[in-house]
């Protein structure tokens, strides 16, 4: 018999033991200040909560982009979003493009092992003709969801809370409605906000009643459209919170969470299961206090300093990983072979970016992790990255604002902060100085040329291994591949048959 030893815990992978199950939660635009645990003073998250403190908390931990799309391709697939083509900026919901069918995800990594996987939420990996590159062409058997992300279509005549208030704002007027999805059908155009989370949080319970009821392992993924512009809540989360729009909504996130939990718990599979939870990118600081709150770190959405790619992370398995805080560099790279070994699955053929978690998990130890590699939402071979991170320090390369990040005070931020060069790097201390407010003084520290030489040397190898795949975004778009089956729609695409809602 085969057994994986991960410190105190014995995890075997013989086909005849239970393998584990795991549920990877997914905020999106959350900043590093916006959850109750990380000292938010008005955010009511009590099931996040309840993962910090009885979960290991992950202080350093990092998406690969501070967009959307490309964030969760390198979740998925473990490799830098530039690698599968994910890149320059978003997928559209009238995009060619989309995650590659040869790149590996997660779920597809499970399935060979009998695992059932399920999705809700957020896909924004791409639509494509007849569906070309939705989830369950990616590995995953049930999906209910939006394609892509909830403003990309006219929201500002739809109702985001109850009894009728209206959506804050006009989101995408350019396109057609938002529609929801079972599976490869859609089911409402445009969506219902108000009895959305509802509906996710029935789907992702039954899909888990479902799996233990079979005694099947299972793989639940729940990339949250919560807390991204704009806000909507239900009846169960409206007014709840104090801090308005932004709280209820997060609000209502934290809710399934909960009830996600909750099943876990009576269906008897909450011992063997590993809780991830993380998010996209820092938050969307040009909406104010409806964007979010990076905490004490830099800027955010958009930009290659920490608010934008530095996120609240836990891992959360009872019995198995002892509560605590790690200070361990770590990164959504790191998630696919983390499950990979747990699970007793084979990695994919193809070089990946991540890093096998489990001596932080299961010892709280460092970690295989060297390095991080900051891309900007436009990444190119021309440029490289922006910024690298080896250890405390973080050295920035290129710096550059974005209108992602643009009320803030700090004009490092904004918009009007163009493009700009550094040499020598800018050089941080992030231990001391997670703020990025004040850099390093090379001159004054000769030590100090060593690290910039090794962080050096680590970007020249990264960057000579770094090949850079078609990008899929520069596909274009053809209006004709938005989904739609509202006769109202415009374009109006060949097309399903649909409940609609008015």
């Amino acid at each position: 018999m085969e057994c994986v030893i991960v410190g105190f815990a014995v995890l075997s992978v013989c086909q005849a033991a239970a393998l584990p199950n795991f549920v990877l939660l997914f905020a999106d635009d959350l900043g590093y200040g916006d959850l109750g645990f990380s000292a938010h003073p008005t955010a009511l998250t009590p099931n996040l909560d309840r993962l910090a403190a009885d979960g290991l908390r992950f202080t350093d931990f990092y998406s690969t982009s501070p967009v959307c799309s490309p964030s969760r391709a390198s979740l998925l697939t473990g490799r830098y979003q530039t690698r599968s083509g994910i890149y320059p900026g978003v997928l559209y919901p009238d995009s060619i493009g989309g995650l590659p069918l040869n790149e590996t995800t997660i779920a597809e990594v499970l399935k060979p092992l009998g695992y059932a996987t399920g999705m809700i939420g957020k896909w924004h990996l791409g639509y494509g003709a007849n569906g070309t590159y939705l989830p369950t062409r990616q590995g995953f058997d049930h999906y209910l969801g939006i394609p892509y992300s909830h403003d990309m279509g006219p929201c500002h005549n739809l109702t985001c809370f109850p009894p009728d208030v209206k959506c804050y704002g006009y989101c995408d007027v350019g396109t057609v409605t938002v529609p929801l999805m079972n599976g490869e059908t859609i089911t409402q155009q445009p969506v219902d906000f108000v009895h959305l989370e509802d509906a996710y949080s029935n789907f992702a319970t039954d899909f888990i009643r479902s799996a233990a009821q079979k005694r099947q392992p299972f793989f639940l993924y729940y990339p949250s459209h919560h807390t991204h512009y704009p806000q909507y809540a239900g009846w169960k989360s409206v007014g709840r919170s104090l801090r308005g729009p932004f709280g209820d909504a997060l609000l209502e996130f934290d809710s399934t969470v909960g009830n996600i939990l909750q099943t876990l718990e009576e269906t008897g599979t909450l011992d063997n299961t590993l809780v991830f939870f993380t998010a996209d990118n820092g938050p969307e600081l040009m909406r104010m206090s409806r964007g979010g709150n990076s905490g004490l770190l830099k800027c955010g959405k958009g930009t290659t300093y920490e608010g934008g790619m530095r996120e609240p992370a836990i891992a959360y398995w009872p019995g198995v990983i002892k509560p605590g805080v790690t200070h361990s560099l770590s990164s959504t790279l790191d998630i696919l072979p983390t499950i990979a070994r747990l699970a007793g699955a084979p990695l994919p053929k193809v070089q990946l970016d991540g890093v096998d978690m489990t001596d932080i998990l299961f010892n709280h130890g460092a970690g295989q992790r060297e390095a991080m590699f900051y891309y900007p939402t436009d990444p190119s071979e021309k440029y490289g990255v922006f910024a690298v991170r080896m250890g405390k320090y973080k050295a920035h390369y290129y710096t550059r604002g974005s209108p992602q990040s643009g009320t803030t005070p700090d004009q490092d931020c904004q918009l009007i902060s163009f493009l700009k060069y550094h040499d020598p790097p800018l050089l941080f201390d992030l231990e001391s100085d997670p703020s990025e407010n004040y850099k390093l003084n090379v001159k004054a520290r000769p030590e100090l040329a060593s690290v910039l030489q090794n962080i050096k040397d680590l970007k020249d190898r990264f960057e000579a291994s770094m090949q850079f795949g078609e990008s899929e975004i520069g596909k274009g778009t053809d209006p004709k591949l938005a989904p739609c089956c509202n006769p109202e729609c415009s374009p109006k695409p060949k097309c399903c048959q649909c409940l609609t809602t008015h």
